[in-house]
């Protein structure tokens, strides 16, 4: 994915502001990315351009050289499904739902046959260390379990980009290290990772570290 000068402008009380002023980046097959900044910084606003949940006011967005920038949302739910996988700070499980088949959930909206949602998801779930909490809910699970089972369907359809969005923000130390463990093995095994932080300290441990304040991107020391 490359963006080219982005700009998203908010209106508030007939005021406008920039949130994103001109941010350009690419984003390589195989490479492990992490955004981080002050709140405020636009990290969240660049957050949802990358991840196709809103668009550019000005600016261009390549995905694989086609500019998908100014798609219809229909359009953009339909290569969200297909390109990227989404691990939020507050897990987003459904409540009542098994973890199996709330990992199985992406693959609805997908051309997968019925018949092979369960063995894909039973696979993910095995991936992440969870083959014998298949049929758990939620409550029934630590926070770090639930983050596995939302990472598990994050790679559920095999995506280009897996997009972290404070992974940890929401779990103990302990927890928090397993998971930032099983972001560094997916990227070992060939997974694109971008990761948005607030922690210089997880920021880090990425291959590059993007950072974003005032909506302009600094300089890395």
């Amino acid at each position: 994915m490359e963006l080219k000068n982005i700009v998203k402008t908010y209106i508030t009380g007939g005021d406008s502001f920039n949130a994103l002023d001109g941010v350009s980046l690419s984003i390589r097959r195989g490479e492990f990315i992490s955004i981080t900044g002050p709140s405020g910084s636009g990290k969240s606003t660049l957050m949802h351009i990358i991840g196709l949940l809103d668009n550019p006011t000005n600016g261009k967005v390549l995905l694989e050289g086609r500019d998908i920038s100014q798609l219809k949302e229909n359009d953009l739910a339909r290569i969200r499904n297909q390109t990227l996988g989404f691990v939020f700070q507050q897990f987003n499980l459904l409540a009542k739902t098994s973890a199996l088949e709330n990992v199985a959930l992406p693959l609805l909206y997908s051309d997968t046959p019925a018949s092979d949602r369960e063995l894909i998801s039973r696979q993910m779930l095995d991936k992440v260390g969870l083959s014998d909490k298949l049929k758990n809910t939620p409550a029934q699970l630590s926070g770090g379990q639930q983050q596995r089972v939302a990472i598990a369907r994050a790679l559920v359809n095999h995506p280009k980009i897996i997009l972290a969005d404070e992974p940890t923000g929401n779990l103990d130390s302990k927890s928090g290290q397993e998971v930032i463990s099983l972001i560094h093995q997916l990227h070992r095994e060939g997974n694109t990772i971008v990761l948005v932080t607030h922690d210089p300290n997880l920021a880090n441990q990425a291959q590059k570290v993007i950072i974003i304040k005032d909506g302009k991107i600094k300089p890395h020391d």
